[in-house]
């Protein structure tokens, strides 16, 4: 649900716009439409989660995606993963085939850059557009309206949907053609897996040198050590608390599409290879809903 103390909308043109997916993300991503006086429809596999949806925000549900997304002009998704997410939009009832012509699909799925071309292209000879737009933020960014998006596809259809966008995200960048926006979000989950190992390890260290954590880490986060996990995880690393934030199953999936992705393009990545296997581990020891942050269980 969005966070107790709202953002403020932009001034935008409410829209006719349907959310399918009402998961961690979604749900939130999909009630800041709302709250930002679009006309929305949302659609879930699971119907219960529709109906909480629609009992929190004012909106409506609908039993399949086709019938979702009838007389919308944006369609926005956020599924789990490349199977999901055809499962939505491909098929008689999938949104592909309710969307009325000229109306942009806009995924926020972290799925792979792969899917994203063919899913660009199945819509396109259907006279749509598609949007990949997966984020980054996590659950609190979806629930404070602070998400960062990055985009890729057409740039018109990228203007068209950035206004509505803007209700969920303090970022909505372009950066390329389509796939741009899947392969962005790789290079984020890239960077964070060797971050968060490397600050797994230095608090490990300091704690086994009878230092006090949480003084070094305020001393330090004023240094070049500084970072959004070292600020917003540190302290609750050390305090072995892990029921929040991004689940390592999910991590685990997004790393897979990582290395995937390397293993088409040359890319070498040895450290996430590395820390992916770490993650394994994670998992062995019953950790697969804790966040990320816990891979600092391995070094205990």
């Amino acid at each position: 649900m969005p966070s107790t103390n709202p953002k403020t909308y932009d001034s935008t043109p409410p829209r006719k716009v349907a959310f399918l997916g009402l998961g961690v993300m979604g749900f939130p991503m999909a009630g800041h439409l709302a709250l930002a006086g679009h006309d929305v429809t949302v659609y879930n596999r699971s119907a219960a989660k529709a109906q909480a949806w629609t009992g929190e925000f004012r909106g409506r549900s609908a039993p399949t995606p086709r019938e979702a997304v009838a007389g919308c002009e944006l369609v926005f998704c956020c599924v789990g993963n490349d199977e999901d997410l055809r499962s939505v939009v491909l098929g008689d009832d999938g949104a592909l085939a309710g969307m009325k012509p000229g109306a942009i699909f806009v995924d926020h799925t972290t799925a792979s850059a792969d899917v994203a071309r063919e899913l660009s292209g199945v819509a396109a000879g259907k006279g749509l557009q598609f949007v990949d737009a997966p984020v980054s933020g996590g659950q609190a960014g979806a629930q404070n309206g602070l998400l960062t998006v990055m985009c890729g596809g057409d740039a018109q259809a990228f203007e068209a949907a950035r206004p509505a966008a803007m209700a969920f995200s303090r970022a909505f960048a372009l950066l390329g053609p389509s796939g741009a926006g899947q392969l962005a979000k790789m290079v984020n989950q890239i960077c964070i897996a060797g971050l968060v190992q490397g600050l797994s390890e230095g608090i490990a260290f300091g704690m086994r040198a009878g230092l006090d954590m949480e003084q070094v880490l305020e001393v330090i986060g004023k240094g070049a050590a500084q970072s959004w996990q070292m600020d917003n995880r540190g302290k609750t690393m050390i305090a072995d608390k892990f029921e929040f934030g991004f689940a390592v199953d999910w991590m685990r999936k997004d790393l897979g599409l990582v290395l995937d992705e390397a293993k088409r393009n040359g890319a070498r990545l040895p450290v996430t290879a590395l820390v992916d296997q770490f993650y394994a581990d994670v998992q062995n020891l019953g950790g697969q809903r804790w966040d990320t942050s816990s891979l600092i269980k391995r070094l205990r």
